[in-house]
């Protein structure tokens, strides 16, 4: 059986659905990637590709900007998440590596 989660992460949605699902314009969705909050594939034509969970980001920030947030305050809340989950995995790993000695 398929991970269940595999399908969300499958960059295969182009922005006009994706600016469709979220009620979000094109020139918004690009303006996130110019900011760097997303990170969209790009096929061979140069034509951005989103997945699921892209989708699901573009909403959250969108809520975010509604509610007040700066672009580079989410940028600087996501490193923050990025780099306790890094130090989690970290600390597993180096805890797992330790119980095998």
């Amino acid at each position: 059986m398929a991970d269940a989660s595999s399908y969300k992460d499958k960059k295969v949605i182009g922005i006009g659905i994706a600016s469709e699902l979220t009620g979000l314009s094109e020139r918004q969705i690009r303006y996130y990637e110019e900011r760097k909050l997303i990170y969209p594939d790009r096929s061979k034509g140069g034509t951005r590709k989103y997945s699921f969970a892209d989708v699901e980001r573009l909403v959250d920030i969108a809520n975010k900007m509604e509610d007040g947030m700066q672009t580079f305050e989410i940028r600087k809340e996501e490193m923050k998440q990025s780099d306790i989950r890094s130090k989690m995995l970290r600390g597993q790993l180096n805890a797992a590596f330790k119980m095998r000695k």
